[in-house]
């Protein structure tokens, strides 16, 4: 597993590009999908994913809907235009910040 503070920092990130390639999603469906993604590796905590939606639902990037499931409401996530146009440039931002951290730490990216 990847250490809290390096994911904190990357969560939004993460999220908008799981959004962007999967459409409408709810919490449990994101964690597992990152969890999947990352090999085992990102495990999203409720307390960290939760606050970044709502924070990111608060700036008009994400939007929401509630669907009942029998006697359980489920609250799906979506990213809105401003959210899809965020979502591009934060991961292009994070790719060249990656490029940029190798050649500090004078990794080779293979």
């Amino acid at each position: 597993m990847h250490s809290s503070e390096l994911l904190k920092g990357t969560l939004q990130t993460i999220l908008l590009k799981v959004l962007k390639d999967h459409g409408k999603m709810y919490g449990y469906e994101i964690t597992q999908r990152v969890k999947e993604l990352s090999e085992d590796r990102i495990l999203l905590t409720e307390g960290a994913l939760y606050p970044s939606l709502h924070k990111l639902e608060s700036e008009g990037i994400l939007k929401t809907e509630t669907v009942m499931m029998g006697k359980r409401v489920r609250k799906y996530y979506s990213l809105t235009p401003e959210g899809r146009s965020l979502a591009k440039e934060r991961v292009n931002e994070f790719v060249d910040f990656i490029k940029t951290m190798s050649n500090v730490l004078q990794l080779q990216m293979g």
